[in-house]
Order: structure tokens, then C-alpha cells, then sequence
């Protein structure tokens, strides 16, 4: 059983920077696409950024430039840092893990406001 738990989300200004931490454990981490997404109130969950167990990124057209995802095998953590965050920005972001089947962690908010 896979296990995800998200940390490091909150209330930010725009222009500000947030690291979301995303912690798995149950699995050898290194065998999985890792990846974060994100639902907005009354919008449907979009993919924002996800690195595969060969290190090859792909990101949200709108966060290109902005935020970067990256993993730490031996903690068995996944990152993203999210830099000039703006409002459009604000949502629940979810960590995601994939192999032979799709995990998700609880959800952390990020809420970018002035």
C-alpha cells in the first residue's frame, strides 16, 4: 500500500514562492512516476508537473518558467517549488505516484492572495 502525505502548502502574496514536499512510503519509491496536480473550486484536477523514474519532466504550460519539480530517491520524497505564484495559482495540490496503478495523497491548499 502506498502511502502520500503532502506538506508545506499555505497563504502567500503574489509574486511569493511556496515548496510543496510530497513523503511516500509503502513502495521503493524509485520505481515511480512522480507528480503533483491540482483542482481549483469548480474546475476539474489538471496535471502540473510529473518526473518519471528516467528524470524527464513535463509541466503545465502556465507554470513553465515558474515552478520545478524534482525527487530525492533516498528520502523517497518528491518537490515543487513554485516561485512568482500568482492568484490563478490557488488551489489544492495533490501529490501522485503511478506504476502498475495511481496513488494520491490528501491534498494540501495553496492560497495566493494579497
Amino acid at each position: 500500500q502506498v502511502q502520500l502525505v503532502e506538506s508545506g502548502g499555505g497563504l502567500v502574496q503574489p509574486g511569493e514562492s511556496l515548496r510543496l514536499s510530497c513523503a511516500a512510503s509503502g513502495t521503493i519509491f524509485s520505481f515511480y512516476t512522480m507528480g503533483w496536480y491540482r483542482q481549483a473550486p469548480g474546475k476539474e484536477r489538471e496535471l502540473v508537473a510529473l518526473i518519471r523514474t528516467t528524470s524527464t519532466i513535463d509541466y503545465l504550460d502556465s507554470v513553465k518558467g515558474r515552478f520545478t519539480i524534482s525527487r530525492d530517491n533516498a528520502k523517497n520524497t518528491v518537490y515543487l517549488q513554485m516561485d512568482s505564484l500568482k492568484p490563478e495559482d490557488t488551489a489544492v495540490y495533490y501529490c501522485y505516484a503511478m506504476r502498475l496503478a495511481a496513488y494520491w495523497g490528501q491534498g494540501t491548499q495553496v492560497t495566493v492572495s494579497s
